[in-house]
């Protein structure tokens, strides 16, 4: 059975913003290892759209990004959404049962299956779906944004912490078992 995880870079009072803070380095190679691990990913609309961006080279691209667009573009996608009527390649429109579509996918997968978006996430954490959370935590403060929390905030119970680079610690958590 496959494990759902919602991952993102979050700031210090709680946002999610690619475009206020982008990874190092170092924590860029750490998500390229990531994506080349996973089992799969499933978008909502929003941040699919602008994850397609991965879907065709650009020649000002270091090797680093190469290779993370290698390993997205390989990797099976689902996409959650109402309004797209197609998705691009290696991508599937998920239905409108999305409890039923999930459960599905997680029962008929093996590994780590990356939910990306808090929008997603909010509507996976209600129905009880994701595994584990991951939090990125940048030493930036925005003030302002999109929450890493988009709506209920489940209990949880951190698992481990570990340092990527030199200002990013991961913090994954569980849900807690009430």
């Amino acid at each position: 059975m496959a494990k759902l995880v919602f991952g993102m870079n979050q700031s210090l009072d709680g946002y999610v913003d690619h475009t206020e803070f982008g990874p190092s380095v170092t924590l860029f190679r750490h998500f390229i290892k990531e994506a080349e691990g996973q089992a799969g990913s499933i978008y909502g609309r929003k941040i699919y759209e602008i994850m397609r961006y991965w879907d065709e080279d650009h020649p000002e691209w270091t090797a680093d990004e190469h290779a993370f667009a290698a390993a997205w573009r390989v990797q099976p996608k689902w996409v959650v959404s109402r309004s797209l009527k197609s998705v691009g390649p290696n991508a599937t429109l998920v239905g409108p049962d999305l409890e039923g579509a999930i459960r599905a996918l997680k029962a008929g997968r093996d590994g780590e299956i990356e939910v990306a978006g808090p929008d997603l996430a909010r509507s996976l954490t209600e129905l009880g779906l994701i595994d584990e959370y991951r939090i990125y935590l940048h030493p930036v403060v925005l003030g302002r944004g999109n929450p890493y929390f988009a709506g209920p905030r489940p209990p949880l119970r951190l698992m481990t912490h570990d340092r990527i680079d030199e200002n990013v610690m991961r913090l994954t958590y569980v849900p807690a078992q009430s």
